[in-house]
């Protein structure tokens, strides 16, 4: 079934664990079940199939591209996780993310190619921040804000060869890797069919 957003131009899909995900006045929410995540440790078996945690994504227009919201997370477990989403193919994916992590919120990013990288950005205050993915020609860039108008930039990065980059899907994530579940909200959902001029002038 495809799910149809107002604020999107594209449809999504639901991939990963079926816990459900819902739309309700502006509102994306979707839960992870217990120990759901989507990591393949830098160490550990490449692409472990038993790591993997519910996602909602379609694919992105061709060309530039922002994708924003705000996010809330109901944080219970380390890691417990809001999750923007890149998939370009399935060996290479990476997530934005307000993260439990593992015991104050921070802002941080996983790069997967075959497995996985795991770098901690800033610690925030309270539930609920903003996250900006987007691409500009052939670069993914990751920016987060406290109020949706002034962006911090986080990493900036190439994934897949080209062709798999400009098929990219794009969407949301929710993860509980420790815990027992974690539900996540995503708002002020939108789309942008334009590039970054600068990535660190907090526009």
């Amino acid at each position: 079934m495809t799910l149809r957003l107002p604020e999107l131009p594209f449809g999504l899909e639901t991939f990963g664990p079926a816990t459900g995900w819902s739309y309700e006045s502006g509102a994306l929410t979707g839960r992870a079940g217990a120990r759901q995540d989507r990591f393949v440790p830098p160490g550990g078996a490449a692409l472990d199939p038993a790591s993997d945690a519910p996602r909602l994504l379609g694919a992105a227009p061709a060309g530039d591209f922002q994708l924003i919201a705000r996010v809330k997370v109901g944080f219970a477990g380390a890691f417990d996780a809001g999750v923007l989403y890149l998939h370009v193919g399935d060996r290479e994916w990476a997530k934005i993310c307000l993260e439990l992590s593992p015991d104050r919120p921070t802002i941080c990013t996983v790069v997967t190619r075959g497995h996985s990288d795991d770098a901690n950005s800033f610690v925030v205050d309270g539930d609920t921040y903003w996250l900006r993915l987007s691409r500009t020609g052939k670069a993914f860039a990751c920016h987060a804000s406290a109020d949706g108008e002034k962006w911090t930039f986080v990493r900036v990065f190439t994934l897949g060869d080209p062709a798999q980059a400009a098929a990219a899907s794009i969407g949301f994530l929710v993860q509980s890797p420790t815990g027992d579940g974690c539900e996540a909200s995503f708002d002020h959902i939108a789309f942008r069919p334009t590039g970054l001029s600068d990535l660190r002038d907090g526009s």
